[in-house]
């Protein structure tokens, strides 16, 4: 590895960092030359580790004008609630039929860790840990991959990269008085009892969630 590859990587996952934990303002500016500048990196460098957030979705390069934070609005986010609210309950469906006693394990082992992961890494902080966020990706993983697609599959890590910050911003809403995990534990005792209607329909109802509470957000910030 390069030292500017090195630099490059530092800088991206400094600044992936802070976008999840709340540091940037939604369609606040992303401004490569004071980025660089903090990073001690080139601006060449800088752009490089934007241009990668904008893959995973959480930056937007905008025309002649550099980046921003996505806003919470964006009709982005709906397109990917809509997409994983038709591809996972339709992977789920598969997966309650075709899950094997080692898919059961998974799924099992999978719900305890994310039951057991404190959401916040500290009392009265809105923003999830990332420990839970890896727990709550592996145990949504661990339920489709009993479908046996591996494309499915592909497709569902594609989506949760690309949703990864309208997440966490929409967990961060606890006014809504959601119960996460009453939620996620519903769903595993639905796919574990092998009733896929039922742990379809509660997995449509979970994902779509997070768009109701980014719409809350949007409207209050009007």
């Amino acid at each position: 590895m390069t030292v500017a590859t090195k630099r490059s990587e530092q800088m991206y996952a400094s600044l992936r960092d802070a976008l999840l934990h709340g540091e940037y303002a939604p369609q606040q500016a992303l401004r490569p030359q004071e980025l660089a500048t903090r990073h001690g990196v080139s601006l060449a460098v800088a752009r490089e580790a934007l241009l990668r957030l904008v893959g995973e979705g959480l930056a937007d390069r905008l025309p002649n004008r550099g980046f921003a934070v996505p806003a919470t609005g964006a009709e982005r986010w709906k397109q990917i609630s809509e997409a994983r609210a038709t591809i996972e309950p339709m992977a789920m469906h598969l997966a309650v039929e075709r899950g094997d006693l080692e898919w059961e394990s998974r799924v099992r082992a999978s719900f305890h860790r994310l039951a057991g992961t404190p959401m916040h890494d500290r009392d009265g902080d809105p923003h999830l840990s990332d420990a839970w966020s890896e727990a709550h990706r592996l145990f949504h993983r661990a339920l489709l991959e009993g479908c046996g697609n591996d494309v499915l599959i592909a497709i569902f890590d594609r989506l949760w990269t690309d949703g990864e910050l309208a997440r966490r911003w929409a967990a961060a809403l606890s006014s809504l008085g959601r119960d996460a995990l009453a939620e996620h534990r519903a769903i595993e005792e639905a796919a574990l009892a092998r009733d896929a209607d039922l742990a379809t329909e509660l997995l449509r109802h979970h994902v779509g969630w997070t768009a109701v509470a980014l719409n809350h957000r949007a409207n209050m910030e009007v």
